[in-house]
């Protein structure tokens, strides 16, 4: 026995009157027009200025090159063991290249220091779930809201740090 399956006609695609589509001529969407709103809105960074988020970020990333270098010279062990060299570096190094990107409110630093961001917010929201104690539970919420707050902040520090300037129209 064999079956047959009845195919259904499809519309045709709607005719258009001068043979091109022109997304110019569409209305905006309501969401493009609050997005063209919120960029106008926003103004672009000085010679020399920071968001304070930024400059908040730069120095926590010093803070945390610091530490690192602190716990190594002072014989610090990591389950038993001191970390090998490289094993210190590496982080050293890059949040010290983010520390001084983010001084100079380069938009990669910033993007950067987001990403780590990221990455303690799932960790402290894993730890939250799997907190055996109040104190690690209180601990687990509070980098989860400081990491999660700097993150928020730096979104439209990023925005106003790829904006480019507006020059006055002559």
């Amino acid at each position: 026995m064999s079956r047959t399956r009845k195919r259904r006609k499809r519309k045709p695609p709607p005719e258009r009157t001068n043979g091109s589509h022109s997304p110019a001529l569409e209305k905006p969407s309501r969401g493009e027009r609050r997005n063209a709103e919120a960029r106008e809105a926003l103004e672009p960074l000085a010679d020399g200025e920071r968001p304070l988020v930024v400059t908040v970020g730069a120095v926590l990333s010093a803070l945390i090159v610091l530490s690192i270098a602190i716990g190594y010279a002072s014989g610090a062990e990591v389950d038993g063991e001191q970390p090998s060299l490289p094993q210190v570096l590496a982080p050293g190094v890059l949040m010290g290249v983010m520390a001084i990107g983010m001084w100079r409110a380069r938009y990669w630093a910033v993007l950067g220091f987001q990403a780590v961001l990221v990455f303690l917010i799932l960790g402290a929201s894993l730890g939250l779930v799997q907190a055996a104690g109040a104190v690690q539970a209180v601990a687990n919420l509070g980098v989860l809201i400081v990491a999660g707050l700097l993150f928020y902040r730096m979104v439209k520090a990023l925005a106003r740090i790829q904006m480019p300037s507006r020059l006055p129209r002559e």
